[in-house]
């Protein structure tokens, strides 16, 4: 049975946290920033954590990472 493949996309866009946890950087950070306040771009610069809900999911793409 041929061993399974890391889901590409999926490394490059998520980071394991040291406590098995997954990071995740925010949507809506590419352009238009004139329509956010201050407060909002400034929230939207940190990485924020995966939800629970898709923990299976991105664990399952990520398999064959360290």
């Amino acid at each position: 049975m041929p061993k399974q493949k890391t889901h590409r996309a999926s490394a490059k866009r998520f980071k394991r946290t040291g406590d098995g946890g997954l990071k995740r950087s925010n949507a809506f950070t590419s352009h238009r920033f004139h329509g956010k306040t201050k407060k909002q771009r400034r929230q939207l610069r940190k990485a924020s954590m995966v939800s629970s809900s898709d923990m299976k999911r991105i664990k399952q793409m990520l398999s064959q990472m360290n």
